[in-house]
C-alpha cells in the first residue's frame, strides 16, 4: 500500500499539495473527518484572493511526451486498497506532460484522514529518470479500478486534470468528460478552468458497491466543494452535490458540464478524406425540459464557432449522447467509438440563500459546438446555465449516469439518423430524417394519418414528405430547406398522432 504520510491541508498549502504545515488542521493526516468541514475549506478560500499553484514540477517531467508519460505508472504496492476485497483500488496519478498540477490525497479509513505520501520509489519510470531521492514530485490526480459484476477490478473512473473527470459502464471505453465546474466557456476574454486542488477518498466497505469521493475545486472567480457518490455497473451512476462558492458574481457558469469529441458523421463529410464511416464520441445533446418534452439535437462540427441555448425551467435531464453503436457505423478498429459512453445528466435539486427547491429552477442548457481537425480535440460542450447570475453560496445536486442507452426514454420514436446533401438546385438542401420505435406503429395507429410539425426560421420548405415502414419499425421524414440568402436556419421537427407526438422532437441548425 502506498505510504500514508502525515500532512495537513490548510489554505497556505492550497498551491503547494506537499506542504507541511506547523499543526494540524480540520481535514489533515490524523484528524476525524467530517464532510462538512469540505465545504467550510471552500467557504473560507473564496474569502482569500485566488493563489495559483505552484509551478514546482521539474523541467524533465513537465518536458514528457504522451508516450513517456504513459510509461510512468505507480508499481502494484502504491495501490491504495488493493487485495482487501473492497470492489475498488486506486492508483494514484505522476505529475508531468500536461498534468503539472499538484492535486492533495487523502485517504479516509475509519473516519480518519490520512494523507497519501509520495515515494518515488512505488513507481516505475519507464525510460524516464526517476527524480532525485526525496523530491516530493506529487501527484496530478486518481485512477479508480472497480469490480463491474463481481470481476476482478478494471478501468471505472479517472479524475485528472483541471477538473476534469470520466467514468464507464462495463464493456466500455473512455469518451465523454465531465467537469466538475464550467466558467466563461467560449468567451472572448478567454475560459476560466478551475481546478481540483484536493480529494478525501472514503474507503469503501466490502460489498457496499460504492465509493465517496469529496474534492476541493479553486479557481479565480470561485470555490467548489464537491461530493460523489460512485456506483458502478451496466451503468455507472454518480450523485453529485456541489456547493459552490463565488469570490466574484459569476455571470457565466456551467453547472454539470460536459465536453466530447466530433470530427465527421453521416450528417457532415464535408472536406472529410477518411476510410473510416465516422469518428466520434457523442452523436448528439439529447434533453427533457420541464415541460415533458423530448428532444433530440444532432452535433456537428461546424466551419465557425456555433452557440444554441434551449431555454427552460426545471429540466429533467439532459447529456450528451453516443446512439451509433454498431461497429459498422465507424469502422474504426483502433478507437471503437461505439464502446464510448453517453453522460445523461438528471437534476436533484438546488438551494441558495433563499428556500431550497426541488429543480434547478430557470436558465438554458447551452450547446458549443467548436471547429475542429482532430478527433482528439473535445470540440462539443454542454452544460446547465442558470438564468441569473450566481453572487452567493449555492449548491446543485445531480445524478450522472454513465451509459450505453439513456434511462427512462419516453415511449416516443427516437431520431435515428440524420443525412444531409444537395437539393434540387440553387442553395436548397435535401433533408433525410429518420425515427424508429414502436409508437407510430402501435395497436390502433395508423402510420399513413401521421401529420408533420415541421419549421424552420429563416429559409422555406418544400417537397415535405412521410414514408412509413412497419417492417423496420421506422419513419422517413423528407424535405428540402431553402435557405435563400440566410447564412444559419433553426429547423424543428416532430410527428404526431392528432396532437400528441409519436417522436421526439429533432432540432438542427443548417449551416453553410
Amino acid at each position: 500500500m502506498l505510504a500514508l504520510a502525515g500532512s495537513g491541508l490548510t489554505l497556505a498549502a492550497i498551491g503547494a499539495a506537499h506542504a507541511q504545515p506547523a499543526e494540524p488542521a480540520p481535514l489533515s493526516d490524523g484528524q476525524r473527518f467530517d464532510p462538512g468541514q469540505v465545504v467550510e475549506l471552500a467557504r473560507a478560500l473564496a474569502k482569500k484572493p485566488y493563489a495559483a499553484p505552484a509551478a514546482d514540477l521539474p523541467d524533465a517531467f513537465k518536458n514528457l511526451t504522451y508516450e513517456q508519460y504513459i510509461g510512468v505508472r505507480a508499481q502494484p504496492t502504491a495501490l491504495l486498497w488493493a487485495g482487501e476485497g473492497r470492489g475498488f483500488v486506486v492508483e494514484p496519478l505522476h505529475r508531468g506532460f500536461v498534468f503539472t498540477t499538484p492535486v492533495a490525497l487523502h485517504a479516509v479509513e475509519d473516519g480518519v484522514v490520512r494523507r497519501v505520501g509520495y515515494d518515488r520509489n512505488r513507481f516505475s519510470f519507464g525510460k524516464v529518470a526517476p527524480p532525485e531521492e526525496g523530491r516530493d514530485i506529487g501527484f496530478s490526480g486518481f485512477r479508480l479500478y472497480a469490480s463491474f459484476n463481481g470481476a476482478a477490478p478494471t478501468d471505472c473512473a479517472i479524475f485528472q486534470g483541471a477538473s476534469f473527470f470520466r467514468a464507464l459502464a462495463a464493456g466500455q471505453s473512455y469518451g465523454v468528460t465531465a467537469r466538475a465546474l464550467t466558467l466563461k466557456p467560449a468567451e472572448a476574454k478567454g475560459e476560466e478552468f478551475p481546478l481540483f486542488r484536493a480529494f478525501w477518498l472514503e474507503r469503501p466497505g466490502p460489498g457496499t458497491g460504492q465509493i465517496v469521493i469529496h474534492a476541493l475545486v479553486d479557481s479565480e472567480s470561485a470555490t467548489a466543494a464537491m461530493r460523489m457518490t460512485l456506483r458502478p455497473g451496466d451503468a455507472t451512476i454518480v450523485d453529485v452535490e456541489a456547493t459552490l462558492c463565488p469570490r466574484t458574481p459569476l455571470e457565466h457558469v456551467g453547472i454539470a458540464g460536459m465536453t466530447g469529441a466530433y470530427l465527421f458523421g453521416p450528417t457532415d463529410r464535408r472536406g472529410v478524406d477518411d476510410a473510416r464511416s465516422a469518428a466520434h464520441e457523442v452523436d448528439g445533446l439529447q434533453i427533457r425540459n420541464g415541460w415533458g418534452e423530448a428532444i433530440w439535437r444532432p452535433v456537428q462540427n461546424p466551419e465557425t464557432l456555433q452557440i444554441s441555448a434551449f431555454m427552460d425551467q426545471d429540466p429533467k435531464g439532459f447529456g450528451l449522447v453516443q446512439r451509433a453503436r454498431a461497429y459498422g457505423d465507424y469502422q474504426d478498429d483502433v478507437q471503437r467509438w461505439e464502446k464510448r459512453p453517453s453522460l445523461w445528466i438528471e437534476p436533484l435539486g438546488s438551494w441558495g440563500p433563499g428556500v431550497p427547491q426541488h429543480g434547478w429552477g430557470a436558465g438554458a442548457v447551452q450547446l458549443i459546438e467548436i471547429p475542429s481537425e482532430s478527433e482528439v480535440n473535445e470540440n462539443i460542450l454542454a452544460y446547465w446555465r442558470p438564468k441569473e447570475p450566481v453572487a452567493k453560496e449555492t449548491a446543485f445536486s445531480y445524478r450522472q449516469f454513465w451509459c450505453w442507452s439513456v434511462p427512462g426514454a419516453p415511449p416516443l420514436a427516437a431520431c435515428s439518423g440524420t443525412r444531409v446533401g444537395k437539393g434540387a438546385g440553387g442553395k436548397r438542401r435535401l433533408f433525410l430524417v429518420d425515427f424508429a420505435g414502436e409508437a407510430p406503429f402501435a395497436e390502433g395507429m395508423d402510420p399513413n394519418a401521421l401529420q408533420l410539425a415541421l419549421g424552420t426560421a429563416p429559409g422555406t420548405l418544400a417537397r415535405q414528405r412521410l414514408y412509413a415502414y412497419p417492417e423496420r419499425k421506422t419513419l422517413r421524414v423528407v424535405f428540402e430547406l431553402d435557405p435563400g440568402n440566410d447564412t444559419s436556419c433553426e429547423l424543428r421537427l416532430v410527428v404526431k398522432a392528432g396532437d400528441k407526438p409519436v417522436t421526439e422532437t429533432w432540432l438542427y441548425r443548417w449551416t453553410p
